[in-house]
């Protein structure tokens, strides 16, 4: 090796992992907290104490335009220290389910697991009897007076306050369970054999909405846990079995709608046919696909047939359970409705689905049919189509409130605005007549909205990578109230954090417009070349570059490129052709060609265009890597573009669709049949492996239950068939999220240190615990 790379270098490639560098970020986003009547609202506000936080709690109330602390923090600090015997710091009150009633005279809130209430005129604090709360696992009433939860196959509720519990369903039996979950998507065999219940609370608390999942005619896959647990005094490995659909199988995971009464302790089945689970439940805090009226009279959820082509909106009655089709929808192509949100994905927000029940029996629906995704209104009886609500050559991207009594409807977007970067959302609203569509969020920029329950006001933070954000609070027209933060980002600076740059480049047909960023090497050096890493994802479900400042998303997809600048790389994220948001025809460069993989192509073709950009880009030294659909993609680039790309990190990839689940082959693939035997044949990495020509490292988990081992295994076994050299790393243990495995990065940063920046890498490095941090909402499901 020509040179080493210092541990220090690794040092500071640590401190900005993903996982890390957003605590140095300061005020990225004012999350409100509704309060329970009007459109009052708090929110942390984030103090810097030298280079540590601290927490102020803001009280903001949108009638009289005022911003200020809820309370007296030195005084309440003070006074909770008298009654705790300890002392407590006025910026470290860690306060939860904090309660500000009308009159502002008192506050009650929850603090190292008990209640307090504190009389504001004179800061004396007293206890409360605790607050009864949810158990692991179990899902909330909206009133907060039920937590529902699945156990021995079936649904029961406990009053939160009393301890009662109510059995809702009768007869559920092991893969005939209600309220349970495609097996296929366990991520890990579920931590400790649970999961929330796969269910829905109406809003007037009285009903959920459930299914019955049939499993019971799936084959089974089969993991082999090579390192039993400690506790088991047992070497032997420990085989686990799980109900998993692969595309050609005769058999999918079915379900039945079923709607429980809380007051009966009873359940019926929604009149209509079975519906076919491809990945997750209609459920899904990620990809709703279910809903309630405001009412709580009827329930609405989508039904996709087995090759996505065809879907339709099923409305029910909640009390009887009779069903119709209030909307239908067909296609050529693959329907994309279900999984719309999934780049929308928002730690503080969870998504209503992108249609809506209304009270005259009418729906609002979001469809691709005329080539971009546009809002109709159909009447839900006779299931024809109203009125188009809008139209253009831009995308609606998610529904966000309805104000039936305005008649206004509020939805995001991105495209309209010309000369911005077309994946930005930004706020509109339009009347349900069609009339009145106006843009409520103008910046430049990316946009995050929280709307207040009686829909007079909204939160707004916008950014783009290249803009720390800002959080303002605007009327419902788009008026601004007032700005509540600005992001300091001075200490993440200090940390060496590099400001991407935006760019655009042509795809592979020399035509059409692609969006990415580039992070650029730390200490860039004038006339020197540096080698490129492209963070690649392969899915055609999914957004891969970032767009806003913090990246909020449940998964992270910077791809570790600000840890890669560290260690003298440049890093690029970019979208292909094939992925969403911007046209149906663009998105459909994917339909029945997995092995297009998101726009590889147009990756390989945008290569010299950016060392046209940025003189600084080695173009004969280009890495790629990439996890699950990425891990796909980035050994299909070494194997399909040898003299593109010279190193490849292959993590958890899914190699052959044929053996994943059927939601991701049946969806873009296409069926597995007789009439087209070649259609999975071209996608199966194995084919290529003659073509390796560069260094591969391919890494699986052996626990891995979404995408199971197997794939690599078999891509190792035409590997050694076509006599290639490659490494393998298996992990025992490790699921899907290997990509956050810490071992697993340093590996990932070894190997490009050594293969493609050609130095050796500090000996056994090991990045400390507390950088391997996944948040809670990463463990949902994602089909990969």
């Amino acid at each position: 090796m020509s040179n080493m790379i210092s541990r220090e270098q690794y040092d500071r490639a640590a401190r900005l992992l993903n996982t890390e560098w957003q605590q140095h970020v300061f005020n990225g986003r004012a999350v409100p907290n509704w309060l329970a009547s009007g459109n009052r609202f708090w929110y942390r506000r984030d103090v810097r104490l030298g280079s540590k936080k601290g927490t102020e709690y803001i009280l903001v109330d949108p009638e009289t335009n005022t911003s200020k602390p809820a309370f007296d923090h030195e005084r309440l600090a003070s006074s909770l220290s008298q009654e705790l015997d300890r002392t407590l710091d006025r910026h470290h009150l860690k306060l939860e389910r904090l309660e500000l009633p009308e009159s502002c005279h008192l506050i009650r809130f929850d603090m190292d697991g008990e209640r307090w209430e504190c009389d504001l005129s004179s800061y004396r604090s007293t206890r409360l009897p605790a607050r009864p709360r949810p158990e692991p696992y179990e899902l909330p009433s909206p009133d907060g007076q039920w937590g529902a939860y699945a156990e021995k196959h079936n649904l029961f509720v406990r009053h939160l306050e009393s301890g009662e519990v109510r059995q809702l369903t009768f007869g559920g039996e092991p893969y005939y369970d209600y309220a349970g979950s495609v097996e296929a998507m366990n991520l890990n065999l579920r931590p400790e054999g649970k999961s929330f219940p796969a269910a829905l609370w109406s809003p007037d608390s009285t009903k959920l909405m459930t299914m019955r999942l049939d499993q019971r005619s799936l084959r089974e896959l089969h993991l082999l846990q090579h390192v039993p647990p400690a506790t088991s005094g047992d070497l032997r490995p420990v085989r686990h079995a799980i109900r998993y659909a692969c595309p050609g199988d005769p058999h999918v995971p079915l379900a039945d709608i079923v709607i429980c009464d809380i007051e009966r302790q009873d359940s019926i089945t929604v009149e209509a046919p079975r519906m076919i689970l491809g990945s997750d439940t209609p459920f899904s805090p990620m990809a709703p696909q279910a809903g309630w009226s405001k009412d709580s009279k009827q329930i609405c959820y989508l039904s996709m047939a087995r090759d996505y082509r065809s879907a339709k909106l099923i409305a029910a009655d909640a009390e009887t359970g009779s069903a119709r089709i209030a909307v239908e929808e067909q296609s050529d192509t693959f329907l994309f409705i279900d999984l719309y949100h999934f780049g929308n994905l928002d730690l503080y927000l969870r998504p209503d689905p992108n249609f809506r029940l209304l009270h005259d029996d009418t729906a609002l629906w979001l469809s691709e049919r005329d080539g971009y995704a546009h809002l109709y209104l159909f009447d839900s009886r006779s299931g024809q189509i109203i009125r188009q609500m809008t139209s253009g050559q831009w995308n609606v991207r998610r529904l966000a409130a309805v104000d039936e009594r305005q008649q206004w409807v509020y939805f995001t977007a991105s495209g309209r605005e010309p000369g911005r970067d077309p994946y930005y959302q930004h706020l509109y609203r339009i009347r349900l007549d069609g009339t009145g569509l106006t843009l409520l969020t103008p910046e430049d920029a990316d946009h995050k909205i929280a709307f207040a329950p009686d829909l007079s006001c909204f939160t707004d933070t916008y950014s783009r990578v290249d803009l720390p954000p800002v959080s303002v609070l605007r009327h419902n027209d788009g008026s601004l109230v007032r700005e509540l933060e600005r992001a300091d980002i001075e200490l993440l600076l200090e940390q060496g954090y590099q400001l991407p740059e935006r760019f655009t480049v042509k795809a592979a047909d020399g035509v059409t417009d692609l969006y990415g960023i580039l992070v650029p090497p730390a200490s860039c050096e004038p006339g020197r070349k540096y080698p490129l890493i492209d963070y690649f994802y392969g899915g055609p479900q999914l957004l891969n570059t970032p767009k806003s400042f913090l990246w909020e998303s449940a998964i992270d997809f910077s791809g570790g490129a600000q840890s890669f600048a560290q260690l003298g790389f440049a890093t690029i994220v970019m979208d292909g052709t094939g992925t969403p948001y911007r046209s149906k025809a663009f998105h459909d460069a994917s339909d029945g060609r997995l092995e297009h993989a998101a726009g590889l192509a147009d990756h390989a073709a945008a290569i010299p265009q950016l060392a046209e950009q940025f003189p600084f880009i080695d173009p004969k030294r280009v890495g790629i890597w990439g996890v699950s659909g990425g891990g796909y993609g980035a050994a299909r680039a070494i194997l399909a573009y040898p003299d593109v790309y010279s190193v490849a990190v292959s993590g958890a990839g899914n190699h052959n669709q044929r053996a994943y689940i059927t939601a991701w082959g049946d969806r873009f693939q296409g069926l597995a049949d007789k009439e087209h035997p070649d259609r999975y044949a071209r996608q199966d990495n194995a084919q290529l492996a003659a073509n390796l020509k560069g260094k591969l490292l391919l890494a699986h988990g052996d626990m891995d239950d979404n995408v199971h081992m197997a794939h690599t295994m078999q891509l190792v076994d035409a590997l050694i068939r076509a006599n290639k050299d490659f490494d393998l790393l298996i992990m025992p243990n490790v699921g899907h999220s290997i990509q956050m495995n810490r071992y697993f990065i340093r590996r990932k940063w070894d190997y490009f240190v050594k293969h493609l920046l050609g130095a050796e890498p500090p000996a056994q490095y090991e990045i400390a615990p507390k950088a391997q941090h996944l948040p809670a909402e990463a463990a949902l499901s994602i089909p990969d």
